[in-house]
């Protein structure tokens, strides 16, 4: 990408809008972890973007997934996360979340940072993304 960090990117099923923006793409499945983990080879950071997700188990992806990819990821050489705070998903369900990334940093030494820019602002979204990847590595 232009700050000349490789990026790789997940999704359920259409991986030409990510190519196009010059984005490595992959599938990947964060109600399938294994899918996620899969995509991690070459992964300095990883970027939990589901802020704005949607459906009946938005919940679960900002807890239990979230909780145990978190766990996971002690095991990989993965140097940092990124856990998006901000969008349109409940905001209780964003804090638990945010909380959840911060008490994995303590615990597993997994270097964490919690950005609560509303993506609805993109420009200041961006920054602050791109500010919390450059702290990581």
């Amino acid at each position: 990408m232009e700050d000349g960090h490789a990026v790789r990117g997940t999704t359920r099923a259409l991986l030409d809008p990510i190519e196009a923006a010059g984005i490595e793409a992959c599938v990947a499945d964060p109600d399938r972890l294994g899918t996620v983990m899969a995509a991690l080879p070459g992964v300095s950071v990883v970027c939990w973007l589901l802020g704005s997700a949607q459906g009946s188990n938005v919940a679960e992806l900002h807890g239990p997934r979230l909780e145990t990819l978190l766990e996971r990821l002690v095991d990989t050489p993965v140097r940092g996360f990124v856990y998006e705070a901000g969008g349109s998903v409940d905001a209780s369900v964003l804090r638990r979340g945010g909380e959840a990334a911060l008490a994995a940093s303590e615990r597993w030494r997994l270097a964490v940072r919690v950005v609560s820019a509303d993506p609805a602002r993109h420009e200041e979204w961006l920054a602050a993304m791109r500010g919390a990847v450059d702290e990581l590595l």
